[in-house]
């Protein structure tokens, strides 16, 4: 719900007692400035009868400034418990919020947002007073509109399936280049993932689109009917501990420096009610969680980052924060990320990972409710389903499962683990309505290198080999992968328990350079992106797979979009 309360008096006053042309003589920044120097904009997003989530939006007309305090007071026994983008305290009834490091500054006309969580009993009414430096301002709105939480009828009820009878936003960015590729527009309308990989990129980085932009053009974008915005929040402390291409900007420790420079601002930003018609999926932390379970201990695929991050905790307090506070937002949708087939598919992995997740799921201030589904295969390979072999099948009294592609795993592509992962999922006790999606954004394996049947019987791994789809070396291979192609087109409930294909990784962007490039994005160099390297334990000392003269992730890898294009399956027309 939303609530918000309108006090014109001090504007009405002036316009009241002005007469003739005298006011349009001055400069309209001066009249700004002289008859309400500041406005502040408080709505209850949420409210469930015991708490609420308010966020506030402060716009100063006086002068700039370079730190600021915004002060109200409680008529009930409202107690502020957590919040975002401000510093909070207080003193009985009386409120104080302050400015952070980062957002101090306020331009005259400028505006600043911020959120908290609060505790009450009884009733819960709106401040009717403000000051911003202690100069009282006016309170604005009141009529609700462009208010509520909703998705698309503000209700503040999510609807169970976002992607259902919904468009979903087709990034400006990706698509020009995509249609800049020869043949690039037969894909370039195709929804994909906008990823937040790093705090800069909330206002936008080399004068590209920030978190608004992208949110005001998908608003562009909707029409009458119904908008998904695909949204990647990524920059945990410490971030995918067993790689280096996809390291982040912060330190393993830097937890705090995440709540409050990360997650807090995009949580201000996705709670304002400008955006309460759109349905925001947000895909929570690729590579944390299932890194904890398969990269750490004794295990010969262990390494020292991921035992850190296992030790301190601040990946599990890092998610449940991120879900707490994205949760909180009625038009927001989490899905966690489950890794693959190929990751957590094994005895040894699998029910273990569906308990990290709860852990995570429900600490700092996070419930499972905040989780509404979870999304598997983000920007890997696996294939959606294989065909021409099953887990059941034997050669010559051989199991599939004893085949050197297969190594004992349960599960031979993404559709069978994502359906069994989410029983899974449940039995643990996360909602039963919980829905998941699969990433097909390069997982096709089409072209002339497709199988079109079982391989020979000779063996049970000529049989594998033969018949799979995936064409890569090794199920762990997972950088800029040789052969492979696109998969499904995005696509609202395609198959039982799953909420849709996504394109979540843009089709064309780097998993990572070739070789050694120095950069300030904090994107380390790592040989499973090297054509010439030939592996680890974690992808049994195979070759890497990988394209060479590869960028940085997430820069634009033509060679790359043009292989996906021509290796589509379905084929493209």
């Amino acid at each position: 719900m939303s609530r918000t309360r309108t006090a014109l008096l001090a504007a009405l006053a002036l316009v009241a007692g002005v007469s003739g042309p005298a006011l349009a003589a001055a400069p309209a920044a001066h009249a700004a400035i002289s008859a309400i120097p500041c406005t502040v904009d408080y709505k209850i997003q949420n409210d469930w009868g015991s708490g609420f989530t308010a966020a506030v939006t402060v716009t100063n007309n006086s002068a700039a400034k370079s730190s600021w305090a915004v002060k109200w007071s409680y008529a009930g026994n409202q107690s502020v418990s957590s919040y975002w983008s401000a510093k909070i305290s207080q003193s009985g009834t009386a409120v104080t919020a302050s400015n952070e490091t980062y957002n101090g500054t306020l331009a005259t006309g400028g505006s600043v947002s911020f959120g908290f969580n609060g505790t009450y009993s009884g009733t819960n009414a709106v401040p009717t007073a403000f000051t911003l430096d202690g100069v009282t301002c006016n309170v604005d709105d009141g009529t609700g509109s462009g208010g509520g939480g909703g998705n698309g009828g503000g209700s503040g009820t999510r609807v169970d399936n976002p992607y259902a009878g919904a468009k979903v936003y087709v990034n400006p960015e990706w698509s020009a280049k995509a249609a800049a590729e020869p043949g690039g527009t037969r894909v370039s309308n195709q929804p994909t993932g906008v990823w937040i990989d790093r705090i800069a990129a909330i206002n936008g980085v080399n004068g590209g689109m920030g978190l608004r932009d992208h949110l005001d053009a998908a608003l562009a974008q909707k029409g009458s009917g119904q908008e998904v915005v695909q949204l990647v929040i990524y920059d945990l402390p410490g971030r995918d501990c067993a790689a280096l291409a996809s390291n982040g900007e912060l330190g393993p420790t830097e937890i705090d420096k995440y709540k409050t420079q990360f997650i807090d601002p995009i949580a201000a930003i996705l709670s304002d009610s400008k955006y309460a018609s759109l349905r925001i999926v947000t895909t929570i932390e690729l590579d944390s969680l299932p890194n904890l379970v398969t990269n750490t201990g004794s295990r010969a695929t262990a390494t020292a980052n991921c035992n850190t991050m296992l030790a301190n905790g601040n990946y599990v307090k890092g998610v449940g924060y991120a879900l707490a506070k994205l949760g909180a937002i009625p038009n927001v949708y989490n899905y966690l990320d489950a890794g693959h087939h190929g990751w957590l598919g094994w005895d040894d992995n699998f029910a273990p990972a569906a308990n990290v997740f709860k852990q995570a799921a429900t600490s700092e201030g996070a419930t499972v409710d905040d989780v509404q589904g979870f999304i598997t295969n983000t920007a890997n390979y696996s294939a959606l389903k294989e065909n021409n072999f099953t887990i059941n099948d034997s050669v010559n009294g051989t199991s599939v499962r004893q085949s050197k592609w297969v190594d004992w795993n349960r599960y031979v592509d993404e559709l069978s683990f994502a359906q069994a992962f989410r029983t899974e999922l449940v039995s643990v006790g996360f909602n039963s309505n919980i829905g998941m999606l699969i990433d097909t954004s390069r997982n096709g394996w089409g072209g002339s290198a497709r199988p079109a049947g079982p391989g020979p019987t000779t063996s049970v791994d000529a049989y594998v080999d033969g018949g799979r789809y995936d064409r890569r070396i090794n199920v762990g291979n997972w950088c800029n992968q040789a052969g492979a192609g696109l998969g499904e087109r995005p696509q609202a409930s395609p198959a039982a328990g799953i909420d849709a294909y996504v394109w979540m990784k843009p089709p064309g962007e780097s998993d990572g350079s070739s070789s050694a490039i120095p950069n300030d994005e904090g994107k380390g160099f790592d040989r499973m992106c090297d054509p010439t390297y030939t592996g680890n334990a974690r992808n049994d000392n195979n070759m890497s797979g990988a394209l060479p003269n590869a960028p940085l992730s997430g820069h634009w890898f033509s060679a790359e979009f043009q292989q996906l294009m021509a290796n589509a399956y379905p084929p493209l027309s």
